[in-house]
């Protein structure tokens, strides 16, 4: 039988540290902080740095990073994992109330998340030209047979968000 300690996801060392906004302005800011946080938690278990935040009227109901490589899930991606941690806090797959907010651009599996879920908002800080579609390659949310339009905004903390990604991509090169 393996040893307990040998399970565990080992942690490494990131070169960016967490960020602390004030709680008194609870903004996109805030809250896209609040994902880049999730993100130096997946980097420090060698996961793609992509962290998510799901809050409805300026409450946290949701918050996770990738964790696709510790779970041999495909579909363990930050959003993903958020968005059903958010239907079970709601007790309601529907989250016409919530906004995501989230470092990258959803894929395509993401994205059809989104519009599933019925999503009010999404916030993500940078995008991704070969895989988004939520505007970057292809936006899913125009499609003009989907029966509902989540409202997109984009560029928060875009520079931080971006660093961190190509840092990591960097240091696996």
């Amino acid at each position: 039988m393996p040893d307990p300690e040998s399970i565990k996801p080992q942690t490494m060392e990131c070169p960016f540290q967490k960020k602390f906004p004030s709680q008194l302005n609870r903004d996109d800011f805030f809250f896209i902080t609040l994902a880049y946080n999730q993100a130096i938690e997946a980097w420090k278990l060698d996961e793609v740095p992509v962290g998510a935040v799901i809050c409805v009227d300026g409450q946290i109901i949701a918050s996770a990073h990738n964790s696709v490589e510790s779970s041999n899930d495909p579909t363990a991606h930050a959003e993903m994992i958020a968005i059903t941690q958010a239907a079970r806090a709601l007790d309601n797959w529907r989250l016409s109330e919530a906004t995501l907010y989230v470092t990258k651009e959803p894929c395509p599996m993401c994205s059809g998340a989104l519009i599933m879920s019925r999503l009010k908002r999404v916030v993500y800080a940078i995008g991704d030209p070969k895989m988004g579609c939520s505007g970057g390659a292809t936006n899913l949310n125009e499609l003009p047979q989907t029966n509902h339009r989540v409202e997109i905004t984009t560029g928060v903390m875009e520079e931080e968000c971006r660093q961190i990604i190509q840092a990591f991509f960097q240091r696996k090169r």
